[in-house]
C-alpha cells in the first residue's frame, strides 16, 4: 500500500511539473521582452484625458486594460470613437439577422465601453471593410473635430503599418489618427494637440503561430512595446459576453478558446510615441 502511494504522488507531482511547464511555456508565447510593466500607462504618462480611435465595434477589447485604469485608477476622463458598424462582420456565433448586424453590433460596443467606465463613445457608420475607400479629408476632418472637442492628452489607437491585426481599416484608421494629430498641431489653436499617442501592440511570437499570414504582416511591422499592463482579464471575459455576435471570435480566428487565450495573454503591450520630442508631420 505504501509503494503504491509512493508512486501515486510522483506521478502526481510529474504531472503538476508538465502542467507548470506548459503554462510557462505558453506565457512565453504571449510574453514582450522589450516592455516594462507599469500599473497604468495612462497613470505612468500623467494623462487626465483619454481618446481612443478604432475601426469596428470588439476593438477596444484590446485595450480593456488601459480604459479600465485609466477610469479607475486614474481618474481620467475617456473617450472614443469606433468608425463602423461592423455591419460586414462574420457572427461566432449567429445572434441577429445579418442585415442588423450593425444594429447589434453598435450596441455591443456602446454596452461594453459603459461595463469599461467609458465618458463617451460615438459609433461612426463608415463602411465595414471600405474605411480605406472613404475621402482621407472627410475622415481627417472629423478626428480633428473629435480632438478639439474632447481635446485629450493621450490617444490610443493602431499603428498604420500593422493595425495589431492586419485589418486594413485598422490601418487606415491608424493612418487618419495620426493625419488628424499632426493637423491639430499645425494649426496653432488653444489645443495643440495631444502629448502621447500610444499604440496597441500584439504578442509576437503568438502571432508568428497562430496568425497566419495576417500575423505575419503584423509581426513584420509592428515596432516594439515599451510597456506592459494588466490586461484586465476579468473585463476581457466580460467584453466578449457583451459581444455576443461575436462571443466565439478567439476560438474562430485562432483556434484557441477565450478562456485559455487569457490564461496565457494577461498583460497589454503599448507602445508610445511621445509628441513633443517626436512630432508627426501633416
Amino acid at each position: 500500500m505504501r509503494k503504491r502511494w509512493i508512486a501515486l504522488i510522483v506521478v502526481g507531482a510529474v504531472l503538476l511539473l508538465a502542467v507548470a511547464g506548459g503554462y510557462w511555456a505558453g506565457r512565453h508565447l504571449f510574453h514582450m521582452p522589450s516592455a516594462r510593466g507599469v500599473d497604468s500607462v495612462v497613470g505612468e504618462l500623467k494623462g487626465t484625458r483619454v481618446l481612443g480611435v478604432f475601426a469596428h465595434p470588439d476593438d477596444e477589447q484590446t485595450v480593456n486594460g488601459l480604459f479600465w485604469r485609466a477610469k479607475d485608477r486614474d481618474g481620467a476622463y475617456t473617450a472614443m470613437i469606433t468608425m463602423t458598424a461592423g455591419e460586414a462582420g462574420h457572427q461566432t456565433p449567429e445572434v441577429a439577422r445579418q442585415s442588423d448586424l450593425g444594429i447589434v453590433r453598435t450596441a455591443e460596443a456602446l454596452k461594453n465601453s459603459f461595463h469599461l467606465g467609458v465618458d463617451e463613445h460615438d459609433v461612426w457608420d463608415y463602411p465595414d471593410g471600405g474605411v480605406p475607400d472613404v475621402p482621407e479629408e472627410e475622415l481627417v476632418s472629423r478626428v480633428v473635430e473629435t480632438l478639439q472637442r474632447v481635446q485629450p492628452d493621450v490617444v490610443v489607437g493602431f499603428w498604420p503599418a500593422s493595425g495589431a491585426t492586419g485589418h486594413k481599416d485598422h490601418m487606415q484608421v491608424g493612418r487618419i489618427t495620426e493625419l488628424a494629430i499632426a493637423r491639430v498641431a499645425a494649426e496653432g489653436g488653444s489645443y495643440r494637440g495631444p502629448a502621447h499617442l500610444v499604440y496597441t501592440i500584439s504578442p509576437t511570437t503568438a502571432l508568428e503561430l497562430f496568425g497566419g499570414e495576417q500575423g505575419k504582416l503584423v509581426v513584420d511591422n509592428q515596432p516594439d512595446p515599451e510597456y506592459a499592463m494588466s490586461a484586465e482579464v476579468g473585463r476581457k471575459h466580460d467584453g466578449w459576453r457583451i459581444h455576443a455576435s461575436q462571443a466565439d471570435y478567439l476560438q474562430s480566428s485562432y483556434g484557441l478558446p477565450a478562456w485559455l487565450v487569457y490564461a496565457l495573454w494577461d498583460q497589454e503591450f503599448y507602445h508610445v510615441r511621445d509628441l513633443a520630442t517626436d512630432p508627426l508631420t501633416p
